[in-house]
């Protein structure tokens, strides 16, 4: 089961910093931020892939593309999900985005990263 831990306040670099830190070496992880890069930390790994979705919240305006990329990196699911979000105002729904049927057994909620 893919642990999948919500990344929001601050700013692009204060988030991909804080996922940069919890990438174990002995897991695979991906790292689904939302926006364009600016100047950015991650690096793409044996351990992390990182993908990047079109600006504009995932719940809501991204909702069809966030599903579609959700249900093909679970085609071979890693260990960890980091899903970054620049404004961390809708993090509700995408808490219960992730607890949708389709996701039960496959996704668990770990602890969000507040970087604010």
């Amino acid at each position: 089961m893919t642990i999948a831990q919500l990344v929001y306040g601050g700013n692009v670099r204060a988030r991909e910093l804080a996922i940069a830190a919890q990438v174990s070496p002995d897991a695979t992880a991906v790292a689904l931020l939302e926006g364009i890069a600016s100047g950015t930390e991650l690096t793409e790994s044996s351990q992390l892939s990182v993908i990047r979705i079109a600006p504009g919240c995932p719940c809501c305006t991204g909702n069809l593309t966030m599903q579609v990329t959700l249900n093909r990196l679970l085609r071979n699911p890693p260990d960890k999900l980091f899903l970054s979000l620049a404004d961390a105002s809708h993090r509700e729904s995408v808490k219960s985005f992730l607890q949708q049927k389709q996701y039960c057994g496959r996704l668990e909620l770990g602890p969000d990263l507040d970087c604010g």
